[in-house]
């Protein structure tokens, strides 16, 4: 939709089941970062690590999904 804040709030809402993107500035992503961590989902870098902010590597999903997830988007890296 071109607003990562809002793709993480519907993350969070249960509307997507699962969020990825790369070189976004912490303002973009900050508040939906929290509502995803308060709903209780993961959030972390491409290589399932809690550097997401540092590596501006952002992966985000509920616990069902996150590990697959991080699966698909790291083998693709390689």
């Amino acid at each position: 939709m071109g607003a990562a804040a809002l793709d993480l709030a519907w993350l969070a809402a249960g509307r997507f089941d699962g969020f990825w993107e790369s070189n976004l500035k912490p303002w973009d992503v900050a508040a939906g970062m929290l509502l995803v961590k308060e709903a209780g989902g993961f959030v972390t870098d491409f290589r399932g690590g809690d550097r997401a902010m540092e590596r501006n590597e952002f992966l985000a999903a509920n616990d069902a999904l996150h590990s697959r997830l991080h699966k698909l988007v790291a083998g693709a890296l390689r």
